[in-house]
């Protein structure tokens, strides 16, 4: 059995929530449609008409990028020019696009976390927050026969986190009453006959992110009818997400020996350095694809260097004098999404038993050449 589209696109949002996206950011399916049966899956970085052909050779009818195909509004769709070309190429043989951007940028194990890895870098936060997980408080009675799976439940469903301590509850005993009416078919006591029973109040932290799977869980594991659960809205910031991370490497090394790792880290021929190449690196902030505007993020988390692509000139200029030190890879470095993502989404249709094939793509989309 092949997946369908629409569970692709399921799973590949469940590793990148399209909330965790920066405003205006264009992702989700862009081409073509994912009302059908999926064979064969594509990831790569860009869409280029080498991709496409490379699709069409693989037999894929669905292409994950993480850089959108249609970036602006259309104002026509003429197929004598590049981009038009290229759309006519997906829509002629079937091909549909989905994107996964700033939201997998963002996403806890995504591709910021992948290339912070890369480095070894340890003790990893958020360089810019994007989004804050709501916390929930979860309560739930439950008769003593069923408090363990009730309660086992919502833990693999994903509750019950407080930092970075997991299967956080409350459990209280008491006395749970009620009469079960006409039309009922009751767990414990009798249709018209008021019923006592021993409960346990199971209290415990839900994020708003697995908050329908939470609930869900509870829901199958619980052995009544009609099940009493309360749940609110707590005054406390849950779990950060967002671009860039900040970490540390194990032990300091040079900027210019750090550069050598970055260029091993992301398969790269060269990176551009700003900064004393003698300068001792400890604190590291890294963040893929164009970076230029989070140096004084980096500045402000205390980083000794940021690892990003795209720096200007200018931006240069002012990071040296504000003494902070630049490894820049290239915006191509994110193409380290293309192995990762591709093993993680084969994995999730592994586990459901489907047999569509997910290919991380061959073709080298980086604009540039070394001279």
């Amino acid at each position: 059995m092949f997946a369908r589209g629409e569970t692709i696109v399921q799973l590949m949002e469940r590793l990148a929530p399209k909330h965790y996206a920066v405003p205006d950011d264009k992702i989700g399916l862009q081409v073509g449609s994912v009302s059908k049966e999926v064979r064969k899956v594509l990831v790569t970085l860009d869409v280029t008409q080498a991709v496409v052909e490379e699709a069409k050779a693989l037999g894929a009818e669905l292409i994950i990028a993480h850089h959108a195909v249609i970036f602006r509004p259309l104002a026509h769709l003429r197929t004598d020019t590049p981009s038009g070309a290229l759309t006519a190429n997906l829509i002629k043989n079937d091909i549909a696009v989905y994107i996964s951007h700033t939201n997998l940028d963002s996403a806890d194990g995504g591709l910021n976390d992948w290339m912070a890895e890369a480095l070894e870098l340890n003790g990893r936060d958020v360089l810019e927050e994007v989004h804050t997980d709501q916390l929930y408080k979860l309560a739930v009675f439950v008769p003593e026969s069923h408090h363990e799976a009730v309660k086992n439940a919502l833990f693999n469903a994903g509750a019950g986190w407080i930092g970075n301590y997991s299967h956080c509850s409350f459990n209280v005993e008491g006395t749970g009453t009620f009469l079960p009416r006409e039309g009922s078919d009751p767990f414990i006591g009798k249709q018209g006959a008021l019923t006592e029973t021993k409960e346990i109040r199971i209290e415990t932290i839900v994020p708003l992110s697995v908050r329908k799977k939470a609930i869900a869980a509870m829901l199958k594991a619980h052995p009544y009818e009609e099940v009493a659960y309360d749940l609110y809205a707590m005054d406390l910031k849950g779990r950060s997400f967002g671009l860039g991370r900040v970490g540390k490497l194990s032990e300091p090394e040079t900027l210019d020996e750090f550069a050598e790792r970055v260029k091993k880290a992301f398969d790269v021929p060269f990176v551009r350095v700003v900064g004393d190449g003698e300068k001792k690196i400890r604190k590291v902030a890294v963040l893929g694809g164009s970076g230029a505007k989070y140096v004084r993020h980096a500045i402000f988390a205390g980083a000794d260097v940021l690892v990003t692509g795209d720096i200007d000139f200018h931006t240069a200029q002012d990071a040296l004098a504000a003494g902070m030190s630049i490894v820049d890879p290239g915006h191509h470095a994110e193409k380290i999404m293309r192995p990762h993502v591709a093993k993680w989404l084969a994995e999730q249709l592994a586990r459901q038993s489907y047999k569509t094939e997910v290919i991380a793509s061959a073709v080298d989309t980086e604009p540039f050449r070394l001279k």
